[in-house]
């Protein structure tokens, strides 16, 4: 980088000299702000190039940033669920690096609370939305919450984690074709072939994505699809995911792994295989989503697909900052899952 970039039509931004000096934007801005809180190293190399390219918040942001609120909203779907609590507290400690706080809206899945919430983020002039789960994620969207999304867009940015195409909207947004491949590759690795899909609801974006891309590569492998091994429709807590599995068991569908939608599903699902006389791993390996604190905790421990709870707050709360500051983040970016490996997975037995 160098003065040429300002002929260009190009001007520095805190985001330029952030990259050159080798820390966050973040920091940039407490520099900016006379923050003490910066290490006098990296105050003394941001100082530097800022003196070096000229660098000075054009008036335009500094009257911006006079009348910000210095707070985001999230609206999250259920918090009670350990993914949302995570991602929370993720987002929480991503914008304090800012300078930001965060105000909570828990919707609990309703429409009418989380239009409210929305509502009321926009009179108390947050600076920013972010939306995780909740109305975002159906597959068929609501007119009317539709309507209050864009009423929203209109004057503050908006980040989703969901599937709110077409509106003024930047998705952060999991890869969850990805992490369903994950956990095939690994079954199919141990050997499985009857392998069940457990858990949630199939007009929600995630979960259809995710069966989706389970189907397909059933097919991939020359595996017959058997709808049996399917618990359609069964919601996000332990107490469905024990409800749809036991209903399969019962039935005689016997799988020799399971998928489940996420661990709160998995939790309850597990809880029905040892009650119909089954071992995890030795009979039925149980595998799941989201990697959340409940994988460690249960007995034997959850082998999960893990999306990076810190990396993904800091896309969200990046993306948020960057929107607020006039900046133009991706329209839309993928959270890059992995699969952690415990001990609920296991080779298929020999009959």
């Amino acid at each position: 980088m160098d003065k040429a970039k300002r002929n260009e039509g190009k001007a520095v931004t805190i985001y330029d000299i952030a990259k050159e000096a080798g820390v966050s934007a973040a920091t940039v801005s407490r520099v900016l702000t006379s923050n003490a809180n910066v290490r006098q190293d990296k105050k003394d190399k941001v100082l530097k190039l800022m003196e070096k390219y000229d660098f000075t918040p054009n008036a335009l942001a500094r009257g911006l940033t006079d009348t910000r609120s210095k707070v985001i909203g999230i609206v999250a779907a259920d918090v009670r669920n350990p993914f949302y609590s995570e991602m929370f507290v993720a987002c929480e400690l991503a914008a304090s690096e800012y300078g930001y706080m965060v105000v909570l809206g828990n919707s609990l899945g309703d429409t009418v609370r989380e239009k409210l919430q929305l509502e009321k983020f926009q009179e108390q002039r947050v600076d920013a939305v972010i939306q995780i789960g909740g109305r975002a994620d159906d597959m068929v969207l609501n007119p009317d919450y539709l309507e209050k999304v864009k009423q929203v867009t209109g004057r503050i940015p908006m980040v989703t984690t969901g599937n709110l195409e077409g509106q003024r909207c930047y998705q952060v947004r999991i890869d969850d074709g990805r992490g369903i491949e994950l956990i095939m590759e690994h079954l199919l690795g141990l050997g499985h072939r009857r392998i069940a899909f457990v858990g949630g609801w199939m007009d929600i974006a995630s979960t259809h994505d995710k069966f989706q891309r389970y189907t397909q590569l059933l097919k991939q492998y020359d595996i017959p699809f058997l709808p049996e091994l399917v618990g359609k429709n069964g919601g996000y807590d332990p107490e469905s995911g024990y409800a749809t599995m036991g209903a399969m068991l019962a039935q005689g569908h016997v799988p020799t792994a399971v998928i489940a939608v996420n661990d709160f599903t998995a939790v309850g699902a597990m809880k029905s295989i040892r009650e119909a006389g089954f071992r995890i791993p030795e009979d039925i390996s149980v595998i799941s989503h989201d990697n959340s604190y409940m994988a460690e905790l249960v007995t034997p421990m959850l082998t999960s697909v893990e999306y990076h709870y810190q990396h993904f707050g800091e896309m969200l709360i990046g993306t948020a900052i960057r929107a607020i500051e006039g900046q133009e983040p991706p329209a839309r970016q993928l959270v890059e899952p992995t699969l952690v490996v415990r001990s609920s997975t296991s080779i298929v037995r020999a009959s």
